[in-house]
């Protein structure tokens, strides 16, 4: 069975990916892994309005914030498809192949160069 998850990739170097179950879980992850890890340094002036949003829990206000001050990007992807040997099983994929566009259409005729 297909599970869905949701996704961040940080655009550092090299870029972070954060995995979870879904959109809820995500945000928590980010405020804690990513929002919550940096030196107060780097945020300046906003460290205590991000420190606010987290206490309470106001994670997407905090990455925001977060992302404004720090100027990394966060692109956060929601409802994406793992596929499991379940979906798609080794025996089975041949005979799945020719159900698929490439090789539904009239297959072109190959030319000899000769």
């Amino acid at each position: 069975m297909t599970e869905v998850i949701a996704y961040a990739v940080v655009h550092t170097e090299p870029p972070s990916i954060f995995l979870a179950e879904d959109i809820e879980v995500l945000h928590r992850v980010l405020a804690l892994e990513v929002v919550a890890r940096t030196d107060p340094a780097l945020l300046g002036a906003d460290s205590e309005s991000i420190r606010h949003a987290l206490l309470e829990e106001r994670w997407g206000d905090a990455v925001v914030r977060w992302i404004r001050s720090v100027g990394t990007g966060i692109d956060v992807y929601d409802g994406k498809s793992i596929y499991t040997s379940d979906d798609l099983p080794a025996d089975l994929i041949g005979a799945q192949l020719q159900f698929t566009r490439l090789f539904g259409a009239a297959q072109p005729q190959l030319r000899s160069h000769g």
